[in-house]
């Protein structure tokens, strides 16, 4: 039946000129044709199609029986056969219906699926797509623009990875025949600087020993060598991104994609610098400094996404074999503050502790004036108890070294005396919560007990001993009064909670504050314990306190006495 509804509309249309098909025609043929192909009259379908007398009628109307036709071979629940079938009368439409309309009708299909039947209408349709577009005899750019841009707005969304991976592959043989054609160039540029961002941005790739298998390294490597072919060679990009002026003149990006140009030559950084992909291609008469100076600002890029942090800490290989100074410090001041953001806000642990071990070759990285001076910045910037320990340790560290070696400039005297004055002193004198900032206070205590074991009064290399008065006024004494009230506090709310334990156990969940913020409802028995916890803090600041009060009183003694 479907068969000759089919038949009859094309009878109708065989005497017809082109114009003269009606809007009717086309629904009453796409309906007949659809019927069809779900009736499984296949062979009868692909002789009408094959018949040179439909040729015009084939040509403007049968792209509507693409979609049936796709959703078909999407089922797989065809016998091999059958899809064989398929697939040639897909090969003959692609062949045969108008380019312009089949190009429309094969992006609105790619456009449909969601999931893992993503990679598959894309691994269908790519190839006739190619076919499609090479045919058209004008606007080629406009179209290969398009698809490129209907193609990784589904990819972005892609949830199989083993599938994506192949999608990348695909994507790059749809690609290479536009590659030769000029016309192209900014569609298939701004198509490699999507594709750097995404999937590759976030990619993880194999080990280099089994690079040959690792389908997103070849993808890479193709996308590079894309932006090459087309006139832009990626030394180029890499070196002379920021001087924008001068360099994408040929590239007028609209406002959403230039936003998005960071993180894509921060991938292709990575992907040359890090994963090695084409540095053959490099000048290698840069020096690691001038290297790093381009890429610490990429770094950021990925510090400010988070996950970058997995990919840039392997970056850590551009400075191995140099040391830096406090100029390509002050120019990238802002990537330790992102580093600084990572190490206390990310929610992954794992994470948080690779920026801080990232944090730590940097510094080591630094020469001393650029250690003093990320000191000096960390230490005003960061308002955060254990950055300001693990800075005060790393001033310790320095200090040492210069006792053991010849005297810096920058770890004794006047410079020094400038920087603990940003140590040992309470940000709020005898009110500052002690609690929060426990971790700083501790650290500013053992830097302090050792600077009075190591440094003798009379040679006072350090020049503590000069300052020892103001010391004492802005931290030790406020320090004593902070404890005090603090210890008063926490005791008494301790015997609080104890006496009223039994008004307490009426109730599943009560609340209590420590330092000044509201700990989440918890039974009676776990605030206690917090309590009692806050208290040891107090009494192990107090007992390290007494000591270093006990260093001086010994040193100025026996001083006084010689």
């Amino acid at each position: 039946m479907a068969v000759e509804e089919l038949l009859s509309i094309i009878k109708k249309c065989q005497i017809l000129d082109e114009d003269d098909f009606k809007e009717e025609d086309f629904g009453l043929f796409q309906l007949a044709g659809q019927k069809c192909i779900e009736e499984g009259h296949i062979n009868q379908l692909l002789e009408i199609i094959k018949n040179e007398n439909n040729k015009v009628i084939i040509k403007t109307m049968g792209w509507n029986l693409i979609g049936p036709v796709v959703r078909c071979l999407l089922r797989n629940d065809k016998e091999n056969d059958e899809r064989k079938s398929y697939f040639l009368m897909l090969d003959l439409l692609v062949k045969l219906c108008n380019p312009k309309e089949l190009l429309l009708g094969l992006l609105e299909l790619i456009e449909e699926p969601s999931g893992k039947q993503i990679s598959q209408i894309i691994l269908l349709l790519l190839q006739p797509l190619q076919t499609v577009i090479q045919k058209l005899p004008n606007n080629k750019a406009y179209s290969v623009g398009l698809a490129l841009s209907t193609l990784w707005n589904q990819l972005q969304i892609q949830t199989d990875d083993y599938g994506l991976c192949q999608c990348c592959k695909a994507l790059i043989e749809f690609t290479k025949p536009f590659v030769e054609e000029f016309i192209l160039t900014y569609f298939l540029c701004l198509s490699c600087f999507k594709s750097l961002k995404c999937p590759l941005l976030a990619a993880q790739f194999l080990e280099q020993s089994e690079a040959g298998n690792d389908p997103l390294r070849c993808f890479a490597s193709e996308i590079i060598g894309f932006l090459s072919a087309i006139g832009h060679p990626f030394p180029k990009i890499i070196f002379n991104h920021g001087r924008k002026k001068r360099i994408w003149n040929y590239l007028e990006f609209e406002e959403e994609e230039d936003k998005q140009l960071a993180d894509s030559m921060a991938s292709l950084a990575y992907l040359v610098f890090v994963q090695g992909i084409r540095i053959d291609q490099l000048p290698m008469v840069l020096s690691p400094s001038y290297i790093l100076q381009f890429n610490m600002g990429h770094t950021e890029v990925f510090l400010q996404s988070m996950y970058g942090l997995n990919n840039i800490s392997t970056i850590d290989n551009l400075v191995v074999y140099s040391q830096y100074n406090v100029y390509i410090l002050n120019l990238n001041f802002f990537y330790f503050q992102s580093l600084v953001k990572v190490m206390t806000l990310c929610p992954i642990e794992t994470l948080r502790k690779k920026g801080l071990a990232m944090l730590q070759l940097y510094i080591n990285k630094l020469d001393s004036q650029g250690k003093y001076t990320l000191f000096r910045c960390l230490l005003n910037t960061s308002n955060h108890s254990g950055v300001e320990a693990f800075i005060i340790q790393n001033i310790k560290n320095q200090i040492d070294i210069s006792f053991k070696k010849t005297p810096n400039k920058w770890f004794t005297g006047p410079q020094l005396i400038s920087l603990l004055d940003l140590v040992l002193f309470l940000s709020e004198g005898a009110e500052t919560d002690l609690l929060q900032n426990s971790d700083r206070i501790m650290a500013s205590l053992n830097l302090l007990r050792y600077l009075i074991i190591k440094d003798n009064e009379n040679d006072n290399q350090t020049g503590l001993w000069t300052e020892l008065g103001k010391i004492e006024n802005n931290f030790l004494k406020p320090l004593h009064t902070g404890l005090n009230m603090s210890k008063a506090h926490y005791e008494a709310e301790i015997k609080n909670r104890q006496e009223n334990n039994q008004v307490q156990k009426s109730k599943d969940l009560c609340s209590v504050t420590v330092g000044r913020e509201e700990i989440p409802n918890m039974p009676p028995e776990m605030q206690l314990k917090v309590l009692h916890s806050a208290l040891f803090t107090f009494d192990l600041i107090e007992s390290v306190l007494a000591r270093v009060e006990e260093l001086i009183e010994i040193k100025t003694k026996s001083t006084s006495e010689l």
